[in-house]
């Protein structure tokens, strides 16, 4: 993957004043007929990363949905600190990579902005894909794609978009331990600035990440915070204290699965 720091694919403070804080108030959501969670507040800080983890099932997903506007049997508000609308200023990478098969790499990184009727930067949309390791694989459809490499242009949509607030759910589970390593490294330059809520089921991705960890759990689902370790992200692995904190997060996530 490319190092290359340019205009084209600078940090977001770079261009940008801090994001806004996003402040979630009375937050309900019904699942196929179970409450998910009632009466869920939460705040992000305004431009720090907050990772989310939880057993399977518990409505990490469902929150993120929720958050951008689209969870069914849902009740709630979601608003920003400044007052703006939350729509135009969020950025939501799904779980699944949700690529337009019929699209190359390139076009669907571009593709919200030509939806928006926009004239594409390309040059920009090239840039992030070679940060991301994908230069090669800009004309090729996603069928042609790997997983893994299906997963890192749908990040470089999601940052293309360039919005304060940005949603990601697992963006790296398709990717193996290295690229995974490089490509957390990455996202944790650029999306300095932003305000970020990252899903997650891998405690070390949250430590490494993670300004604020949080884990949902229960039923309905409450959430509950985690201390992060020392030192702004990405984290080194190797660092003073992150084994301690490793072991308490799988403590915390066992009981959360033995109490679902």
């Amino acid at each position: 993957m490319s190092s290359n720091m340019d205009s084209a694919s600078a940090s977001y403070t770079d261009t940008h004043p801090p994001a806004p804080a996003l402040e979630i108030a009375g937050a309900a959501v019904v699942f196929d007929g179970e409450e998910l969670f009632s009466g869920l507040d939460l705040t992000l800080e305004g431009g720090r990363i907050t990772c989310l983890l939880g057993p399977s099932g518990v409505g990490k997903s469902t929150l993120l949905r929720f958050i951008a506007g689209l969870a069914e049997e849902a009740s709630g508000t979601v608003r920003l600190s400044d007052g703006s609308a939350v729509a135009p200023k969020l950025a939501y990478m799904a779980q699944h990579d949700l690529l337009l098969p019929w699209l190359s790499a390139r076009d669907n990184v571009l593709l919200g902005a030509r939806l928006r009727g926009q004239t594409p930067d390309i040059a920009r949309a090239e840039s992030l894909l070679a940060d991301l390791g994908l230069a090669d694989a800009a004309t090729l459809r996603p069928a042609k794609l790997s997983g893994g490499m299906r997963q890192r242009v749908a990040l470089a949509r999601t940052l293309y978009e360039d919005r304060p607030i940005v949603l990601m759910d697992e963006p790296f589970s398709s990717l193996d331990a290295v690229t995974r390593h490089g490509l957390q490294a990455l996202a944790a330059e650029r999306l300095k600035g932003r305000t970020v809520l990252l899903v997650t089921h891998d405690p070390l991705e949250a430590l490494r990440l993670g300004q604020r960890i949080l884990l949902l759990a229960g039923k309905p689902a409450q959430l509950r915070e985690v201390a992060p370790p020392a030192g702004p992200p990405p984290r080194d692995l190797q660092a003073v204290g992150m084994g301690e904190a490793h072991a308490a997060l799988m403590a915390s996530l066992q009981a959360a699965k033995e109490a679902q």
